[in-house]
C-alpha cells in the first residue's frame, strides 16, 4: 500500500478525470517542490479495460496439415519404442536366463541331497546284520550249494538262461 498515495498525486489529472466515480471524497493536490515525491511513471496514465468474449458458437476449422502432424508422431513414437525395445531386449533375456540357471541350480542341489539321503537310506537297508535279523525273524536259512542257480548270459547279451548243471 506504499504506493497508493503516488497514485492520487499524479502530475496531470487525465488520467483520473476518465473515472469520475474514483475521485469521490478524493482532493487531489500537489505539493510544488516536494523533495519526497516521485516522479511519474512511464505508461502510469493507461488503462487496460477487460472486455467479456463469447466464443462459445465458433466452430474451429480442420487443419489438414494437423491430421498428417499427428501420424508422422504416432509412427515416430512407434519407431522409437521399437528401436527402445530392440536395445532392452537381451539385456532382459539374460536377466532372465540368470534367473532360470539359479532356479536350475537351486534344483541341482535339492536333487543331490534327495539322492545321498537316498543313498544313505538303501546303505542301512542293505546292512548284512540288519538282512540277518530279518532272515532269522522269518525263520530263513543260507542255501546250500545244489540250490543255487547260476545265470550264463551269451556272449551278445542278448537273452538271459538257466545254466543246468
Amino acid at each position: 500500500m506504499a504506493t497508493l498515495p503516488a497514485f492520487f498525486r499524479r502530475t496531470s489529472g487525465a488520467g483520473l478525470a476518465a473515472c469520475p466515480d474514483r475521485l469521490e471524497g478524493l482532493s487531489i493536490s500537489k505539493p510544488d517542490g516536494a523533495p519526497f515525491q516521485l516522479r511519474a511513471l512511464p505508461q502510469e496514465d493507461v488503462f487496460f479495460f477487460c472486455k467479456k468474449i463469447d466464443n462459445s458458437r465458433l466452430v474451429r476449422e480442420a487443419d489438414p496439415q494437423a491430421r498428417g502432424a499427428c501420424w508422422s508422431a504416432i509412427g515416430a513414437a512407434a519407431v522409437v519404442l521399437a528401436l527402445l525395445s530392440g536395445v532392452l531386449a537381451p539385456s532382459v533375456a539374460n536377466t532372465l536366463a540368470g534367473y532360470k540357471i539359479e532356479a536350475l541350480r537351486a534344483e541341482e542341489r535339492r536333487l543331490m541331497d534327495e539322492s545321498r539321503m537316498l543313498e544313505l537310506q538303501e546303505a542301512k537297508l542293505q546292512d548284512p546284520a540288519r538282512l540277518e535279523r530279518l532272515a532269522q525273524g522269518r525263520n530263513l536259512a543260507t542255501p546250500r550249494s545244489d540250490q543255487l542257480v547260476h545265470l550264463a548270459g551269451r556272449p551278445d547279451g542278448a537273452v538271459a538262461m538257466v545254466k543246468r548243471q
